[in-house]
């Protein structure tokens, strides 16, 4: 991005347009033609948006007076931002969309992506998540709700410690990450290499509580089950499960409590880890940079790893949990969990192409 557009737009936009551009390259899409365009589609989710922009503008108005901010302020921070300065830069005139649904709004995204291609809306499409909100008022937010670790701050690469009994929250992080996604028979026309399959995705309301979700994991459960039946799988087809375990006690209690209603007691053997314990919680973006290490784990046969997991929590003893160290394995099915405030559950399955 030029100096221009970077002072014109927030973190959580110069995020997402790292990622996707990566992610193009990388997928091999640069379309040229006016009707290739028009059936690319942009989902861009984020869980915040431009939090340190309206920050700022807030003490800009604060010491300076309104007549202070920028013509530009507002479309910096508007959280349907990071997909329309992506389309115009790309030139994608496909639908675009942004979900706002906390924590599981990228895996939303991907799973919206899908569907649009389902229907025939679109061939091909940008999807993912971004966010860009460490920052005082959210680290303050956080803190007061209990919901950051607070208890490792002299050590804290062991701060992030999903299903351990000495968990006590989550570690705030921030980042971007993109799938490009399409039917099977454009990428075959075009000549792309497909690292997986979108094979399920299912998603939920608990309409139970606005920061934690029913105890027993009820409506986590059926975004999963919802998502299995999609791909038209059992769940002993699971060859690993990509947890949303954020390293709070109680979402990780429910969490298990969900994998044990559709795996059987104790998730019925299937590997089970979470890689916000070595990338912290990136909110809004956690979704699609979870469906990416479960993609690889797909790719390259290995289960990534949950770090920091010494004494495994009550409820998660019996569980096969990937612990500390990385696992070769036989992976044909993933399972990916997100799960957001105001109670939204979202699940997807990728499948080895």
């Amino acid at each position: 991005m030029s100096p221009q557009d970077l002072r014109r737009t927030d973190l959580f936009i110069q995020y997402a347009m790292a990622a996707a551009d990566e992610a193009l390259r990388h997928s091999g899409w640069d379309p040229q033609d006016t009707h290739s365009k028009s059936r690319t589609a942009t989902l861009i989710a984020t869980g915040v948006g431009g939090f340190p922009a309206i920050t700022g503008a807030v003490e800009t108005i604060r010491t300076g007076g309104a007549r202070r901010l920028s013509p530009f302020i507002i479309p910096s921070f508007l959280p349907n931002l990071a997909a329309g300065q992506i389309a115009i830069r790309f030139g994608f005139n496909g639908p675009s969309g942004a979900p706002v649904t906390a924590c599981a709004a990228s895996a939303q995204a991907i799973g919206d992506a899908m569907r649009l291609i389902r229907t025939g809306e679109a061939d091909i499409a940008l999807c993912g998540g971004t966010e860009a909100c460490v920052d005082p008022v959210a680290i303050g937010g956080f803190t007061a709700a209990r919901a950051l670790s607070f208890g490792f701050n002299d050590t804290p690469a062991a701060a992030s410690r999903p299903f351990d009994a000495d968990h006590d929250g989550f570690v705030l992080s921030e980042g971007a990450a993109m799938l490009v996604i399409e039917r099977l028979s454009h990428a075959e026309r075009r000549g792309a290499t497909p690292l997986a399959v979108v094979s399920g995705y299912g998603t939920t309301t608990d309409a139970h509580h606005v920061t934690s979700g029913w105890p027993d994991g009820r409506e986590a459960a059926r975004a999963i089950q919802m998502a299995l039946a999609m791909a038209g799988l059992e769940p002993d087809q699971i060859s690993y499960v990509n947890a949303h375990a954020t390293s709070t006690p109680v979402g990780d209690k429910a969490e298990l409590a969900a994998l044990s209603t559709i795996f059987g007691v104790n998730g019925g053997g299937v590997p089970i880890s979470s890689t916000k314990s070595a990338t912290g919680h990136m909110l809004g973006a956690a979704g699609a940079i979870e469906a990416i290490f479960s993609i690889l784990a797909l790719r390259d046969q290995i289960l990534p790893a949950s770090l920091n997991i010494s004494n495994p929590m009550e409820e998660a003893r019996g569980f096969d949990l990937v612990r500390n160290e990385t696992r070769r394995a036989d992976v044909h099915h993933v399972v990916s969990n997100a799960f957001g405030f105001g109670g939204v559950n979202a699940a997807l399955v990728f499948s080895r192409v």
